[in-house]
């Protein structure tokens, strides 16, 4: 076991979310992005802006809710990280304002000039802007990295442009990091993402099966927001308040017991007898061990489930 501090809630940053009236009173240096994932080049323009705040600014991340495509496509598509899990990680990198600007028809028509000269410059009192190559905003996302450094003498702000992070000679991003997810090579979203793949949420009650059968389980509900792997068994990690712990995961449908397709994560926890319903976790997903299965009965199901711990244990032996 590893000790750990999990808090659910925002501890120190402010957030202003699902609003155009935005009036900063004191200059700042943004950061400017969707940030899904919150990957490796993400963290590293967060550091940025964190580290000159301390110059006498207040550090804030623009980003928007929803996202420009989910307003296009009429429906919420699934990301890597959901809007809760974003907060989060703000929070916990030391960000200490978020601005999660409404994307409507309206707000997505407005020019990119237009939204650096009135919300970055008059409303936010921006002195240093910090964006990735790839950025693009406002009308039909004509906004890029050098609109923004061309403005800069008239905004009176400097531009910082960050450089993709390239990894096996290819740019991290979203999108590389969702089809590893989605392919189960956790391990590569993992490198990518600077961090292990995190499903997140409150322990909820289920069938109370593996109680019946002598393994008991933390469940979650998967979101429909978020990108999943492949439905099956996944070597874990859970935080809970009390310390980390090893565990194996399944993600799926729960087809031997249940019909229905509500999606969710049960987590076998290693050496735990903690009781856990209400809480808080957060379960990382470190290797895709197998494929969701369905058995004849619960007996073998059960078998299934003594293998799959077993081949947990080792797993745990060899990284160890």
């Amino acid at each position: 076991m590893r000790s750990t501090v999990l808090e659910a809630s925002i501890q120190n940053m402010q957030i202003i979310s699902g609003i155009t009236d935005i009036q900063l009173n004191t200059p700042t240096v943004v950061a400017l992005g969707k940030f899904d994932g919150v990957h490796i080049g993400h963290r590293l323009l967060i550091n940025d802006i964190v580290s000159k705040a301390k110059e006498g600014y207040k550090s804030v991340i623009f980003t928007f809710n929803p996202s420009p495509e989910s307003l296009f496509a009429g429906k919420a598509l699934p990301e890597l990280t959901t809007v809760n899990e974003k907060r989060l990680i703000f929070d916990r990198l030391g960000v200490d304002i978020l601005i999660e600007f409404p994307m409507t028809h309206e707000t997505a028509a407005m020019s990119a000039g237009d939204f650096i000269r009135q919300y970055l410059v008059k409303r936010m009192r921006v002195k240093h802007i910090f964006a990735g190559t790839d950025l693009s905003f406002g009308y039909r996302g004509l906004g890029n990295a050098e609109l923004i450094e061309s403005l800069s003498p008239e905004g009176g702000y400097q531009c910082h442009i960050i450089d993709k992070v390239l990894i096996d000679g290819e740019p991290v991003s979203s999108t590389r990091i969702r089809d590893a997810v989605r392919d189960g090579d956790m391990e590569k979203a993992s490198v990518m993402l600077g961090a292990p793949y995190r499903l997140t949420g409150t322990v909820s009650h289920g069938r109370r099966l593996g109680h019946t059968i002598g393994m008991p389980t933390a469940n979650l509900i998967i979101p429909p927001d978020k990108v999943t792997g492949p439905r099956g068994v996944y070597l874990s990690r859970v935080y809970t308040t009390s310390g980390v712990y090893d565990s194996i995961s399944n993600v799926g449908v729960k087809p031997t017991v249940m019909d229905d397709e509500l999606l969710c994560c049960e987590s076998y926890i290693y050496d735990f007898d903690r009781d856990i319903y209400g809480e808080y976790i957060e379960v990382e997903l470190l290797k895709f061990i197998r494929k969701e299965m369905k058995f004849a009965s619960v007996d073998e199901l059960k078998a299934q489930m003594e293998h799959d711990i077993a081949s947990g244990q080792s797993f745990r032996e060899a990284l160890d």
